[in-house]
């Protein structure tokens, strides 16, 4: 596995998605941006679209700065997947085969009729897997954004309620919206920008004491890490019968665990007959590859919108 290298995409600062809600078959409402951009190729063909599904405690602005460099080439949607952003956050339906419909559910809402590209981050990617066994042949390919591939018990050592209480925040960061703030800033000052803020903020209420808490309900994530920990990625990527590119953060250094993991899905997938999988490395970056890599997530995406059809 080397190093990827794509060329630069130039993003848009003018681009605005539009906000819209489309309802699943349980009544769940599901929240998504609609970013845009061509419904047709030059001949008049359709055009593939692109599904963006944002990872663990994740809202849907957290893909902008990607978002922002596809619509002018693909039509392209990020959802807030069930219990984050501004989708319903119901008591149930936070298994991966629920989550994958919903997926569907959104890009057929938005009107992508056609075939489509999907892209997860984290735990967005075990979303974006499933969804992509339940569109078949209409999936036109699926990137993995540092996530969606790994057991995580084996990569991280942890069972799920440790995990879960790893999620936990120190209450410094929790006093207040500026705490939180300067917090997320801290991780990479040459990245913080409006989207960053913007993100921030989606992922948190402001309390009436001054205090903020996470946006995403208690109950969702324990459904969902639980989610997470139940199933193996190898095997639902070895159902998906379109192009696959796994993504892997390669900072400080990249866990060998990750590695051999995303190595062992690419050969269960071999072993019962499908082609292989594209593992990439991005350099010295951390998990929120949109964040710090966008053009390089851009490109991966782009080169699947724009593969020759099979």
């Amino acid at each position: 596995m080397a190093p990827v290298s794509y060329g630069a995409m130039d993003p848009d600062p003018r681009a605005a998605p539009e906000g819209f809600l489309v309802t699943a078959d349980d009544g769940t409402r599901l929240h998504f941006h609609d970013w845009g951009g061509p419904e047709a190729r030059a001949d008049g063909t359709p055009g593939t679209g692109v599904l963006l599904l944002p990872g663990l405690l994740q809202p849907a602005s957290s893909w902008a700065p990607v978002a922002r460099r596809l619509a002018g080439l693909a039509r392209t949607i990020v959802a807030d997947l069930r219990g984050q952003g501004l989708s319903d956050a119901p008591m149930e339906g936070y298994d991966l085969a629920t989550l994958g419909d919903d997926a569907v559910t959104v890009a057929d809402g938005a009107g992508v009729g056609g075939r489509v590209v999907l892209a997860g981050h984290g735990f967005g990617g075990q979303v974006a897997a499933r969804a992509a066994v339940a569109l078949g042949d209409r999936c036109a390919g699926l990137v993995l954004v540092d996530g969606g591939f790994e057991r995580l018990e084996e990569t991280t050592g942890l069972g799920v309620d440790e995990f879960l209480r790893g999620l936990d925040e120190p209450p410094e960061v929790m006093a207040s919206l500026d705490a939180w703030l300067a917090d997320r800033r801290a991780f990479d000052p040459s990245t913080w920008d409006a989207d960053q803020e913007r993100t921030a903020r989606d992922a948190v209420v402001e309390t009436a004491a001054g205090h903020v808490v996470k946006a995403v309900r208690p109950h969702v994530v324990e459904a969902m890490v639980r989610s997470m920990f139940d199933e193996d990625p190898a095997l639902v990527l070895a159902a998906v019968d379109a192009p696959i590119t796994i993504l892997l953060a390669g900072g400080a250094p990249e866990p060998a665990s990750r590695t051999a993991e995303a190595t062992r899905c690419a050969e269960t997938r071999v072993a019962v007959g499908g082609s292989g999988i594209d593992i990439v490395v991005v350099p010295r970056v951390g998990h929120n590859l949109m964040r710090y890599a966008p053009e390089i997530v851009g490109a991966a995406i782009l080169a699947l919108v724009t593969a020759p059809r099979g």
